[in-house]
């Protein structure tokens, strides 16, 4: 049986207490604390710890034990055993999980009643909460459900706790079939929803603020589903009104324009790099018949050696337009280390590429492959002077 008195189960508003220190000890680099009575909940149910100060000293973690007591971690302060000491919540936090924790109530019981979706788990998080519901519903029942949920909280309605024995359960329309036994704490939601949890909850569904719903996807065969209420609804507001209003200011549309003007500058993007795309292959065989032309004359063949200060994709295509020009090897190098090497042959030559590569590689470090006419290898860990240097003496009998 539990020696921890649970402050929260029935008094969730707590934001000071006193209590005296049952055990401590020390624990890696703080020190686990059991106390008589604590206001600090553990992390159970989907809900995270609570944190605050405890004697003085930071709380860095409350959980269960296997005894079924608190376990406070706190830092390296250790109080004495018998002791007295202070602890204070940190309501902000305690308030925002008690807003999210009832607005998952609500939410849930309206999905389940509305549409028969049924809650299967509850995740909150440190800046979104999820529910995962035993099917998909679509977005006009989202939707529905969203406003369903808020009705609920501008009804204000009162949030109760109240305990009941297994038998007593049996009787009672929970919302969620409870695993555990003996006295159940239910918190009940007037008119709306009665469920077994040991989480803290406001008292007063207005006092949620808001739910909203921000995204949701198929999830095992039901479906995930995304959302904020209160403090976190209206931060997550603000940020989007804050980005809409600077997207309009810098497009200069109308806050309802923002998506057709969007997709014209994606339209308009695309084409700009058709254009360039374009260009850049019309440059590069200008420049492959310049450097073809030039090539250097070597046993294995009429040989560009060259740097370029360029990309992968400019290197292969400009190295691929030398080698359309019959009798040429292009072996092409990023002039920026780690060296990019891009080699390419005409089909009229019986050096490989992908040996003259893999060489490379082996040599200074690099990782690549290819085909006997086209082959490349990055991260070469060599200045690229010395990288043609070691292409010359490979094409040298």
């Amino acid at each position: 049986m539990s020696r921890t008195e649970r402050l929260y189960y029935n008094h969730p508003d707590t934001r000071t207490f006193e209590a005296t220190v049952i055990r401590s000890e020390p624990r890696g680099d703080g020190v686990a604390v059991w106390l008589d009575r604590t206001a600090f909940y553990p992390t159970s149910g989907g809900q995270p710890f609570d944190t605050g100060l405890l004697g003085g000293a930071p709380v860095l973690d409350v959980q269960d034990d296997e005894q079924g007591d608190i376990v406070h971690m706190v830092g390296d302060v250790s109080p004495a055993v018998g002791a007295l000491v202070q602890g204070s919540i940190d309501w902000d936090r305690r308030f925002d999980h008690m807003q999210q924790h009832t607005g998952q109530h609500v939410l849930s019981a309206v999905l389940e009643h509305a549409f028969g979706a049924r809650t299967l788990s509850f995740h909150l998080g440190s800046d979104s909460c999820s529910i995962d519901v035993d099917r998909e519903l679509s977005a006009a029942q989202i939707a529905k459900g969203e406003f369903g949920a808020n009705q609920a909280v501008w009804l204000d309605l009162p949030v109760t706790i109240r305990y009941a024995s297994e038998e007593e359960v049996r009787a009672l329309p929970l919302r969620k079939e409870s695993a555990r036994t003996g006295t159940l704490r239910l918190i009940e939601i007037e008119g709306l929803d009665l469920s077994a949890c040991g989480g803290t909850h406001v008292n007063r569904t207005g006092a949620i603020g808001q739910v909203a719903l921000v995204s949701w996807e198929r999830f095992k065969g039901g479906q995930r589903i995304e959302f904020l209420c209160g403090g976190r609804a209206l931060g997550r507001f603000q940020r989007l009104r804050d980005t809409s209003a600077a997207s309009v200011r810098l497009l200069s549309v109308l806050p309802t324009e923002l998506p057709a003007a969007i997709e014209r500058m994606q339209n308009d993007a695309k084409e700009q790099k058709r254009v360039i795309g374009a260009l850049q292959t019309d440059l590069a065989k200008h420049e492959a018949a310049v450097l073809a032309a030039r090539a250097e004359q070597l046993p294995a063949g009429r040989v560009v050696l060259q740097a370029f200060d360029g990309d992968a994709v400019r290197l292969r295509n400009l190295a691929t337009a030398i080698a359309a020009n019959p009798g040429v090897l292009a072996v092409l190098v990023s002039s920026t280390a780690p060296v990019l090497v891009v080699a390419a042959r005409s089909a009229d030559l019986a050096v490989s590429c992908h040996d003259l590569i893999s060489g490379l590689a082996k040599e200074f470090g690099g990782r690549g492959g290819g085909k006997p006419d086209l082959a490349q290898c990055g991260g070469l860990q060599a200045a690229p002077e010395a990288v043609l240097a070691s292409v010359r003496a490979r094409l040298m009998p």
